[in-house]
């Protein structure tokens, strides 16, 4: 259960992103408002996982990677955006560390 609610946090997150973007440095309010109850209710479902058990760092990683990859794959899609080749070594890098924080020894 934890990892469809950290999933719906992470999308909560992207739309957010979306949003901000949308808002225009907040010069379309609504698209602001709009973004800061998202990025609230991600952050609000973030908690809940934290609480029913997920240590923070995971929980955290994880929710970061999906917003990262998410919003990157949204910028581009409807406000296309594009990234530098080195953008994409940092995206790699961000899987790498979320699947490094995955391990168990």
């Amino acid at each position: 259960m934890n990892f469809v609610l950290i999933i719906l946090s992470g999308v909560l997150d992207i739309f957010a992103n979306l949003a901000l973007e949308k808002s225009d440095g907040f010069r379309k309010i609504w698209w602001g408002i709009l973004a800061l109850v998202l990025v609230g209710s991600a952050f609000l479902l973030l908690a809940v996982v934290v609480d029913n058990g997920m240590s923070l760092p995971i929980a955290y990683t994880l929710w970061g990677a999906i917003g990262i990859l998410g919003s990157v794959a949204g910028a581009y899609y409807f406000f296309k955006q594009k990234l530098k080749p080195i953008n994409y070594v940092g995206i790699v890098l961000v899987v790498i560390a979320v699947a490094l924080l995955q391990l168990k020894f």
